[in-house]
């Protein structure tokens, strides 16, 4: 039996291609060069068709449901794992600077501004490590894990607000 065409990481990929494209960072060619250059392209290695003419893609905009909170935050963890998974265990200095950097700049554009902002705290209280790819993966394991408490907390506070 054949397997499905369809990559199931593909909505994240999607994700990810529109996000970058919000991403721009100056080249390295210096302060006189002011071309701006995309930080991350991804492709997507789906069937070729052609594009559906501008009204379509009009129409099917007015009628997508925005992303929910939770569907954001699933997307860009999956993201960020993926990523501490691919990273090199013995990484350049550049490699850990844009590591560092990357979090900084999910914590600064983040589109929940609730969610950015405590980010920033907890990026502040715990300094990204990216030394390996395990010191990567772990550190990334253990802030996942301060935000889902909060998360936790914040639903359980809710619910008490609720029954009262």
């Amino acid at each position: 039996m054949p397997l499905p065409s369809w990559n199931p990481l593909a909505p994240v990929l999607q994700t990810v291609a529109a996000f970058s494209r919000q991403l721009l960072i100056a080249p390295e060619a210096g302060p006189e060069d002011h071309r701006l250059r995309p930080l991350l392209s991804v492709s997507l290695s789906l069937p070729a068709a052609p594009p559906p003419p501008p009204e379509v893609l009009k129409e099917k905009d007015a009628n997508a449901a925005p992303l929910t909170k939770e569907e954001v935050g699933r997307a860009t963890w999956m993201l960020l794992h993926t990523i501490a998974a691919q990273f090199p265990d013995e990484p350049t200095r550049q490699q850990k600077r844009d590591a560092k950097e990357l979090m900084h700049i999910i914590s600064r554009l983040y589109p929940c501004k609730e969610c950015a902002e405590h980010f920033k705290e907890v990026l502040k209280a715990n300094p990204v490590q990216a030394g390996s790819q395990a010191e990567f993966s772990q550190w990334l394991c253990y802030v996942h894990n301060v935000v889902n408490r909060r998360i936790i907390r914040k639903i359980r506070s809710q619910g008490q607000k609720e029954e009262n």
